[in-house]
C-alpha cells in the first residue's frame, strides 16, 4: 500500500516504549513525524535515533511529535535504547513502536521486498494536525537520513499552510519566499504589506510574514 500526499494517515493502536497509544489520539493537534527503521541493534539506525533525541527540542518548538517504528519486540527496544544513549551520548526521549507483527509497516507500505522482505526501509511521513500526509520519503537501509532537512521541510509546510507562499530551492526559515501564482499582482499589497520584488511575472519574492 502506497501512501499518497494529501491522504489521511491511517490510524492504528500499538505498543511503544512509552506505553500503548492510539496514533491519532497521540498526535492530537500536533504535527507528526513517523519514521521507520530496518531493525534494532543496527549501526545506521542507532545514529539516527540518537540524532532525533538530540533534536527533540527543535521538533517540539515546531509543535511536532516524533514516533519511530522498528519491527523488533518491546524488550529489544529497551535494550537497544541503552546502547543508543551510551554510544550517541544522549537520552532517547520519544516512543518507539514495537511492530513485531508488522501491522504498522504494512499499513504504511514500509516493507519493500526488493530491499528486504522482512525489514522496513527508512520511510518518513510528515503528518499535519488534520491527519493528512504532507510528505513521504524513502531511503535505502544503507543511507542515514538528514533530520535537519526534515526540520526544514516542516518549516516550509507550516509556513505555506497558512500563507499563499511557496519556498524556493534550499530555502531556510527566515529567507525570502515565492508568492503563489494564484495571487494576482493586485492582491499582493494587501496580502504582503512587507513588500515584494518581481523577477519574472511568474517569479515574485517576498519576505516571510512574522
Amino acid at each position: 500500500m502506497a501512501i499518497k500526499l494529501g491522504e489521511k494517515a491511517p490510524n492504528f493502536s500499538t505498543e511503544t516504549t512509552e506505553g500503548k497509544i492510539d496514533f491519532h489520539q497521540w498526535l492530537g493537534d500536533s504535527w507528526g513525524v513517523l519514521f521507520s527503521h530496518p531493525a534494532d541493534f543496527t549501526p545506521v539506525c542507532t545514529t539516527e535515533l540518537g540524532t532525533v533525541a538530540k533534536l527533540k527540542a527543535e521538533f517540539a518548538a515546531r509543535g511536532t511529535k516524533v514516533l519511530a517504528v522498528s519491527v523488533d519486540p518491546i524488550g529489544d527496544h529497551h535494550e537497544w535504547i541503552k546502547d543508543i544513549n551510551e554510544t550517541q551520548q544522549t537520552t532517547v526521549n520519544f516512543p518507539i513502536i514495537a511492530d513485531h507483527d508488522r501491522k504498522v509497516a504494512n499499513l504504511y507500505g514500509m516493507l519493500h521486498p526488493e530491499a528486504d522482505s522482512k525489514h522496513t526501509v527508512r520511510c518518513v511521513f510528515i503528518i499535519a494536525p488534520d491527519k493528512s500526509v504532507k510528505l513521504t520519503l524513502t531511503y535505502p537501509p544503507s543511507t542515514g537520513r538528514n533530520f535537519h532537512e526534515i526540520l526544514r521541510v516542516i518549516d516550509s509546510l507550516q509556513l505555506t499552510a497558512n500563507h499563499k507562499l511557496a519556498t524556493p530551492a534550499n530555502w531556510e526559515q527566515g529567507q525570502d519566499c515565492i508568492i503563489s501564482p494564484s495571487v494576482s499582482d493586485e492582491q499582493i499589497p494587501e496580502l504582503f504589506p512587507q513588500g515584494h520584488r518581481t523577477v519574472k511575472p511568474y517569479l515574485r519574492y517576498t519576505s516571510p510574514p512574522k
